[in-house]
């Protein structure tokens, strides 16, 4: 069906699309009885307002940006981002906002699609994900001048406004608590590593295995993907000195090293314990349960969307620091087995 438009409702009325104009915007021109017809006829044929079109004018509007630069398919099995969207989802929908979201395959191309949203008055602000160490968006996003909001640590966002967590905390607790279980040979499989928050990890995971006298400790570098996590798993697991205990960076590629481990006939927990990133149903519902580092993933979201909102208005908005994710034992972490 065809969108209403005003001409539709000026034919119905049978007046101008000038007089239809002056009574939708509440502009005088138009007696108070035509006003009434016209607005009956607007709401009676669903007519609604162009939020571009408006935009354009001057108006708000009412709607903020989400570029990913993550494989479409990969968004259909990641927890994560459903997670942080259904929490960002949760503070615009009852102000009546909306959430463009357009995935796209470099960084380049966000910030051409940032351009582009902003330039045309399609959004009023976005927030921006995946903070690099060494990230030229801060930058190209702070000559812009729109509201912005970065999900990420303080050190690299410039003066966009942050949301983060301790990534440095999570990571100390999961080797003290491997350590305590008798663990000496501790592998992490990370994610992409031009990413700030794994550059913290790595360096929270050597500072505390070196600290705690931890024998032999590896980290591998993936893309986050149940694939890669996968294959990291097969050559870790292949190795001379196999890792009796492995940290994932996202539950998906735990529970991707959980089935390596079964094909390769390991007990979890009694040959190989795992921990997991991101504490989603997925990391419960596998036999066993994965031991995970949780934290509250759409409160991360929504406290992004109130500071992101806050700054469209116009006040004075500072960062902040959300919990750090904390360990919650389960069924797949258990002391290492006896060497005979």
């Amino acid at each position: 069906m065809k969108r209403p438009t005003i001409a539709d409702i000026a034919k119905q009325a049978g007046v101008s699309k000038g007089a239809v104009s002056y009574a939708l915007n509440g502009q005088p021109g138009v007696s108070a009885s035509t006003r009434a017809r016209i607005l009956a006829i607007a709401d009676e044929i669903g007519w609604r307002p162009n939020s571009a079109a408006r935009a354009l004018n001057g108006a708000r509007a009412d709607t903020v940006g989400l570029a990913l630069c993550r494989p479409a398919r990969f968004l259909g099995v990641e927890p994560f981002f459903m997670e942080l969207i259904s929490g960002i989802e949760g503070e615009l929908s009852p102000r009546s906002y909306a959430l463009m979201i357009q995935v796209v395959t470099d960084h380049d191309e966000e910030m051409a699609v940032y351009r582009r949203w902003w330039g045309e008055g399609r959004i009023d602000g976005a927030i921006m994900v995946d903070l690099h160490f060494a990230d030229s968006r801060v930058a190209e996003l702070e000559a812009l001048g729109m509201p912005v909001v970065v999900l990420g640590d303080p050190s690299k966002s410039g003066s966009l406004i942050p949301v983060w967590s301790d990534e440095a905390v999570p990571v100390r607790e999961t080797v003290e608590y491997l350590t305590a279980l008798g663990h000496r040979r501790i592998a992490r499989v990370a994610g992409l590593p031009k990413l700030l928050h794994t550059v913290l990890r790595d360096k929270a995971f050597d500072v505390a295995c070196e600290r705690l006298g931890v024998s032999e400790s590896v980290t591998v570098h993936t893309d986050y993907t149940g694939e890669e996590g996968a294959r990291a798993t097969r050559r870790l697991l292949s190795s001379p000195s196999r890792p009796t205990a492995v940290v994932y960076d996202n539950d998906i590629m735990a529970v991707a090293g959980l089935s390596v481990a079964q094909e390769m006939r390991l007990d979890v927990p009694g040959d190989l314990s795992i921990v997991a990133w991101d504490d989603s149903p997925l990391s419960q519902v596998v036999r066993p349960p994965l031991t995970a580092l949780s934290r509250d993933i759409p409160a991360y979201g929504a406290h992004a969307a109130q500071r992101l909102l806050s700054l469209i208005q116009g006040e004075r908005v500072t960062g902040f620091e959300d919990h750090a994710a904390r360990l919650t034992p389960r069924g797949s972490t258990a002391p290492p087995p006896v060497r005979s």
